[in-house]
């Protein structure tokens, strides 16, 4: 997981669905995001992969994020 100066509004993550996949998403909802809608997931013929979109539940000052 990349780590962003400015938190996003949005975000996806995607990955092989194991603990490591579990542990980003976590992580991100530790730092005030919420889940938007349902995660996705498709096979590629040998694991399942998993996406989730989340979004930031409170505003983000710009010019705090910056400095």
């Amino acid at each position: 997981m990349s780590d962003h100066a400015k938190p996003l509004g949005y975000r996806l993550i995607t990955g092989p669905d194991d603990p490591e996949f579990c542990a980003r998403v976590s992580a991100l909802l530790d730092k005030g995001y919420q889940l938007y809608g349902s995660p996705a997931l498709t096979f590629d013929g040998e694991r399942v992969i998993a996406a989730q979109a989340l979004v930031l539940s409170r505003p983000v000052d710009s010019e705090a994020s910056a400095g």
